[in-house]
């Protein structure tokens, strides 16, 4: 549902002792019913894409936005702005769709930089056509990159993007390395029978080059509904998987509200004690891994998103829209921005669309929009 201008009726949470109204007293940023408190700020600068991933879209596409209903960058810049000054947003993430396809991507960024120097700016990408454009997007003054790649082989990349592109987008991790977006940090989805044995091989490769690779468990967050628990790899899984080559061990710095949880690799040494990790040698680099589904960390949630067209999502799997993009068009002053912006995190849900964890329950309703949609 997106709620256009007006703000939905104050719900009233079963059992979980919140209020329904957001007090006055509340305080500055963007809180919610929980006691949380939103710093990092997801925004989308596009639906579309150039890739066809099996989890994410169907083969066909989807129908995308009109020019007119995505925020222009002018309106991008101001309401990072507003996240930013008067919303104790202290992190941004771009993302889509792809934020590449977008012509005026660098100016945008250029201009964010220019008004917040010391804000972290990062981008999730597919990194097709990175090569390209790594070197000019470092000068204008984004931070780092994340950049999804499920498979080294080229026949799997191919069947699980639908697009031949497996050598641009190694040329593209390899281009933001050089530029200096660093640390390069890569998002893998294990799918089951299709890429699941490559976790090894793809993390030796990750390490062998410095860069930090982060498992995520499958999502109900496709455009075909296709998801299914029993088909989704999981986070006890992935470990498993890791285990035949490396031996984990807590990453002993803080999560910090991080979705991933992180941990360090050693090579795994024949005939070493399983629980003695410093046995198995040096520590080669991290791996993290982010379980939304069968660990998940919604408790210590610090993400807002805003969306292609400006719409306010306060979670991932959230069913309510709030639009500040028409506020914003309206002749709506920053001050009436972060009031709606505040009241639509304020009404968060506790965890996956609902006021209470679990995407097994069966009240749960997967959103009719896909991650492209949204904005990961």
């Amino acid at each position: 549902m997106s709620v256009q201008l007006g703000m939905p009726q104050p719900r009233e949470v079963a059992g979980n002792n919140v209020p329904a109204v957001r007090p006055a007293a509340a305080g500055a940023g963007l809180v919610d019913r929980y006691g949380r408190r939103a710093t990092d700020m997801r925004l989308s600068l596009t639906d579309k894409c150039n890739l066809r991933c099996t989890y994410c879209m169907p083969a066909e596409g989807l129908e995308w936005l009109s020019k007119s209903a995505v925020m222009t960058a002018e309106e991008i810049v101001r309401i990072v702005r507003v996240g930013v000054e008067r919303l104790g947003v202290r992190e941004l993430r771009l993302t889509g769709g792809e934020p590449l396809v977008r012509h005026d991507l660098v100016e945008i960024i250029a201009e964010l930089r220019h008004n917040h120097p010391d804000l972290p700016i990062s981008m999730t990408t597919n990194a097709v056509g990175l090569a390209k454009k790594a070197a000019a997007l470092k000068t204008a003054g984004l931070t780092r990159i994340n950049v999804s790649l499920d498979s080294l082989h080229e026949e799997t990349f191919t069947q699980l993007t639908r697009r031949p592109f497996l050598n641009q987008v190694l040329a593209g991790v390899d281009a933001a390395w050089a530029a200096g977006l660093g640390p390069v940090k890569l998002n893998a989805v294990l799918m089951r029978g299709i890429n699941d044995a490559e976790a090894p091989s793809l993390l030796a490769w990750a390490l062998g080059r410095g860069y930090e690779l982060r498992f995520i468990e499958q999502m109900p967050l496709d455009a075909d509904h296709g998801w299914t628990r029993r088909n989704m790899i999981t986070a006890a899984e992935i470990r498993g998987l890791l285990s035949t080559d490396f031996v984990l061990s807590p990453d002993p710095r803080a999560r910090d509200g991080a979705p991933a949880e992180r941990f360090e690799v050693r090579r795994r040494v024949a005939g070493a004690g399983a629980h003695d990790a410093s046995a198995h040698g040096p520590v080669l680099g991290t791996v993290g891994i982010i379980a939304s589904v069968t660990e998940p960390f919604c408790s210590d949630c610090r993400r807002t998103r805003i969306t292609a067209e400006g719409k306010i999502m306060s979670c991932l799997f959230s069913h309510e829209e709030y639009d500040l993009l028409g506020l914003l068009r309206s002749g709506g002053s920053d001050e009436d921005l972060a009031r709606r912006w505040q009241d639509a995190m304020w009404l968060k849900p506790k965890a996956h669309g609902m006021d209470h964890v679990g995407l097994d329950a069966p009240d749960f309703v997967q959103p009719d929009r896909s991650m492209s949609a949204i904005g990961g």
